[in-house]
């Protein structure tokens, strides 16, 4: 029973998109295409980065589909993993797959986000009924703080234990990367070191380079990879994508990004070319919080 009611409200959702247009996919260059199409792409990849708008519920339930569309034709080769979860409580996930620890208990020291039963909670269940792999990317956020507070120079500080849970060091920071260049210009445009615009881009980067990181160390060859990010974490190209592109040049990887329009018809112009696929919704879609 309380896995039904887990899906209900995705099942409910996705009632409501057979009812009416809920969202548009398009191609990078602004076509129009469809979930099936869009299948037969990702079905080519190696690596898919699934970027989100955290509170969208419409992105949550199209995840859940394409996982499920992806199952159907690679079977366990398929890996699902998440910027939701940090990577020192991939033992809490992996004894809670295999039923060594209760529910309540995974839950508890999981660290979870507060749209997680709702958003996150069917896809957990989804690769645990099917003995699918479900890998904890994210860096523990306390490192991520520390380099926001006292910049890249303190992680060389931290135990060899600590450094097992982030990228390996030291770890490349392209300043001049758009998304980069666009979180300094918040900060007043400078990157020297110091200055809290390039802490908070080497906090941004340890993440996107951390969950590349955890992406190719669990990935085999003949596997595919459907990872599950906000939609600033590959965007444009950048961020988890420019980090697996850096560790391995050959990967085949596609990009989709969750974004909102007041129509659906055609992709705004400043919208193409973020993604391999963009999914639009309206600015009026079902939010999750």
């Amino acid at each position: 029973m309380k896995r039904f009611l887990t899906f209900l409200p995705f099942v409910l959702l996705l009632l409501a998109m057979k009812e009416k247009q809920a969202y548009q996919l398009f191609t990078k260059e602004g076509k129009a295409t469809d979930r099936d199409k869009m299948l037969q792409e990702l079905a080519k990849a190696d690596v898919i980065l699934f970027g989100e708008q955290h509170n969208d519920s419409i992105a949550h339930a199209l995840q859940l589909e394409v996982a499920q569309k992806l199952f159907q034709t690679h079977g366990n080769q398929l890996v699902l993993g998440a910027e939701m979860f940090e990577a020192d409580v991939q033992l809490v996930l992996n004894e809670y797959f295999a039923g060594q620890i209760p529910e309540k208990n995974f839950e508890a020291e999981s660290r979870l986000w507060s749209n997680y039963a709702s958003d996150y909670k069917p896809l957990v269940i989804f690769a645990k009924t099917n003995n699918l792999k479900f890998i904890a990317t994210n860096v523990p956020r306390r490192y991520a703080a520390a380099v926001a507070n006292f910049g890249v120079e303190s992680l060389p500080n931290f135990s060899p234990d600590a450094q097992k849970f982030m990228a390996p060091l030291p770890y490349k920071i392209d300043y001049e990367l758009p998304g980069y260049k666009n979180m300094l210009s918040m900060f007043g445009g400078s990157h020297s070191m110091g200055e809290k615009g390039s802490k908070m881009v080497a906090a941004q980067a340890l993440k996107d380079a951390t969950m590349a990181y955890f992406i190719l160390k669990n990935l085999q060859p003949g596997q595919k990879f459907l990872h599950f990010n906000g939609s600033y974490h590959s965007d444009n190209f950048e961020g988890i994508y420019w980090y697996l592109k850096q560790l391995k040049p050959d990967l085949k990887i596609m990009t989709i990004s969750n974004l909102s329009q007041k129509e659906l018809k055609k992709l705004d112009k400043e919208n193409r070319n973020k993604a391999d696929f963009l999914l639009v919704v309206p600015e009026d879609a079902p939010k999750s919080y």
